[in-house]
């Protein structure tokens, strides 16, 4: 088969499709020939060189995908070769094939394209684990999004619109407020124009938000604490401004606030199982019935991956950025 590969021998480590060997699979395991994939800041940062697979996962790049099982394990119940399929990765989407467990496979929603399912699984289950399970969101609760028109942004506000919560979000642009606010956005926050810690307080009438889902890091630290209700919770999923800051543990004793720090590429197979089980019982009827999808930003061919992350490098993309393999 071929797979994207990182040469690293090369300035600015460009991204070379080039053969690679087939991947093989166990008995729980199939093969699946890969249609559609989809980027996520992870790949950028495995490309630079900073973010290694976890051990036992393939070294190329691409943690999702979506296409049909060419191969079933011996021990594989319920699948079989044909089926039209998607599923979360701890590496290797960036090829025209990979293995999977079968317990982390999820079927194409009725009517979905490739290029649809390869852009839901990492976010989608993201967004959810880091909101209902790590948060334990509450009915009724406020959540302030940063990075709304990103692709887990745009994920977070269709699941907090279908469980009825107040989304606040940050982005960008004009252009990716009215994004987030035709998703269902609350109140859509330009944070290169406003006070995002103002604009939140008056929205609230002062009271704040009981979640934030972070991946700013240190720079909005000390923001983010000032606008945690009682009992606030904030979760950060990245640390793009950097992981290095101080914190007034006052501040965090006196509301009883929680600092919940989460990843998922690194879990056990069986956390993630868990995480797409309960997404699935939650929101699959949602995704059948198509009142929540991915957001897709673009398309690329998979030989011009370079140009689909050097769109995402420049925080221009609105939600997924997809790479076509098939």
């Amino acid at each position: 088969m071929n797979a994207i590969h990182v040469d690293a021998t090369k300035e600015g480590r460009p991204l070379v499709w080039q053969a690679t060997p087939d991947p093989s699979i166990g008995p729980d395991e199939v093969l699946v020939d890969i249609h559609a994939t989809a980027l996520n800041r992870a790949d950028l940062m495995q490309r630079a060189g900073n973010y290694p697979p976890p051990p036992g996962a393939p070294d190329i790049l691409g943690l999702e995908m979506a296409g049909v099982i060419r191969q079933v394990g011996a021990d594989v119940r319920g699948w079989q070769v044909g089926d039209r399929v998607c599923a979360l990765l701890p590496g290797g989407g960036y090829a025209e094939q990979a293995a999977a467990p079968q317990a982390m496979l999820m079927p194409l929603p009725q009517g979905w394209s490739f290029e649809q399912a390869g852009a839901m699984p990492e976010v989608f289950l993201t967004a959810y684990v880091n909101l209902y399970m790590e948060a334990n969101l509450q009915p009724g609760e406020t959540v302030l999004m940063h990075g709304g028109a990103s692709g887990v942004g745009t994920a977070a506000i269709q699941l907090l619109r279908a469980t009825g919560n107040p989304v606040i979000v940050t982005a960008g642009g004009a252009d990716k407020c009215a994004a987030c606010s035709e998703l269902g956005a609350d109140l859509a926050i330009n944070y290169k124009e406003e006070d995002f810690v103002a604009r939140v307080k008056a929205f609230t009438g002062g009271a704040g938000v009981d979640v934030i889902l972070d991946m700013v890091g240190a720079d909005y630290l000390e923001r983010n604490l000032s606008l945690l209700k009682l009992k606030g919770r904030l979760v950060f999923i990245s640390t793009l401004s950097g992981g290095q800051t101080q914190i007034n543990l006052g501040a965090l004793m006196g509301r009883r606030l929680r600092l919940i720090g989460s990843v998922l590429r690194s879990r056990s197979l069986d956390e993630k199982v868990a995480i797409k089980e309960r997404f699935m019982a939650q929101f699959w009827p949602r995704l059948e019935e198509g009142s929540i999808q991915p957001v897709i930003d673009s398309v690329y061919p998979i030989t011009q991956a370079n140009e689909a992350q050097q769109r995402m490098a420049e925080n221009l993309n609105i939600g997924k950025i997809v790479l076509q393999v098939a």
